[in-house]
């Protein structure tokens, strides 16, 4: 099994935290002793799944070494032969749980809520139609999974396009469902105002960010500046005659939300907030991760937002995931809404590229 040299490394590691803790000093130490407490409630299941699976393997062995010598004896042989089977399924199950156990290990963010942010990006009004038609497929795939959402700030254009939407996904396994979605998003179709039908190229980013609580990530009041202004695009009588549109900068880094989507000034300062909150995890955790690249030399599964992912081709009706290669013919289910069979192939070639890493 591809993961058994991982998994020994944290069943070594689950007795030297159990060693450790017997520790007086360590017990003194508050501080590391909920450090060391955290880590083994987080490794002690693997570590003891593991323990199972080498007992059945022990147990298959045991039965298989019986079926061999005893061939001549029919019922030892369709004992042995069920005990093998039973012991075989039972393994499978188990190899099951420490991969996934261990992919949870692996990322921390995997039950996180999200939150979504589409630019439109390279060809005008058509890039900004497209970031519609992305906001549409991901409402319907949070719907798909039970999952909500709540705009946090969006631009309209004239057309009913975007050139922002900013949007939260909440829910069980928010971030796992919508982390592959981080890139560039091209497509290639007729734009509506294009007379002569020549196909267009245009592209639209995506952004998806773990939210983070406040006890994660600080914000100083005295680190941001926020101001109010009125709001524009959709909003009815309400448009242009309250400040309630909200811009929060924050100075150190120069980060800049702003949300107006709200009536209320209160609640788009709330919304703000949040988004400054994730993009600043983000930011952070983009920095541990080069950080791990630059010990590993070469950097893996960053989530680098740099390239290009994805194409939609509409005359041909295909969708392409760059990433892995994958090719399917379904363009119109998939923009409705039907991403599963893209984001389990993703899974799976994440789970492969995981487990393959050394701890």
């Amino acid at each position: 099994m591809i993961f058994i040299p991982k998994v020994e490394k944290i069943t070594q590691r689950v007795e030297e935290i159990q060693q450790e803790l017997t520790n007086a000093e360590v017990v003194k130490d508050q501080s590391r002793y909920q450090k060391l407490m955290k880590e083994l409630s987080q490794l002690k299941p693997i570590a003891e799944l593991y323990r199972r699976f080498r007992k059945v393997e022990t147990e298959i062995a045991e039965a298989a070494h019986l079926l061999s010598e005893k061939e001549s004896d029919p019922e030892l042989r369709n004992f042995c032969e069920e005990e093998v089977r039973k012991f075989e399924g039972e393994k499978k199950g188990l190899a099951e749980q420490i991969e996934g156990l261990l992919l949870k290990e692996a990322d921390p963010n995997a039950t996180r809520d999200v939150l979504v942010e589409i630019r439109a990006g390279t060809g005008g009004e058509e890039a900004a139609l497209f970031c519609a038609d992305l906001f549409r497929m991901y409402t319907r795939y949070a719907d798909e999974h039970g999952l909500n959402f709540e705009v946090m700030d969006s631009n309209v254009t004239g057309r009913g396009g975007f050139k922002e939407v900013i949007f939260g996904v909440t829910g069980p396994n928010a971030y796992s469902l919508f982390k592959y979605e981080s890139g560039i998003h091209r497509v290639q179709r007729v734009p509506e105002t294009e007379a002569s039908g020549r196909v267009h190229t245009s592209a639209v980013t995506v952004a998806v960010l773990p939210e983070a609580d406040e006890s994660e990530i600080h914000i100083d009041p005295a680190d941001i500046r926020i101001d109010v202004f009125r709001a524009s695009g959709a909003g009815g009588q309400h448009v242009n005659k309250t400040e309630s549109a909200v811009r929060i900068t924050h100075v150190s880094t120069g980060v800049v939300v702003t949300c107006q989507d709200e009536r209320s000034q209160h609640k788009n300062k709330i919304k703000a907030l949040r988004v400054l909150r994730a993009r600043l995890y983000d930011s952070l955790q983009q920095k541990q991760q080069q950080e791990q690249a630059k010990q590993r030399k070469e950097m893996v599964g960053t989530g680098d937002r740099s390239g290009k992912i994805r194409t939609y081709n509409f005359p041909d009706q295909r969708v392409t995931d760059h990433r892995i290669g994958l090719t399917l013919h379904a363009l119109n289910d998939i923009l409705d809404g039907h991403l599963d069979p893209l984001v389990k192939a993703l899974e799976q070639n994440e789970k492969e590229r995981k487990l393959s890493d050394a701890v």
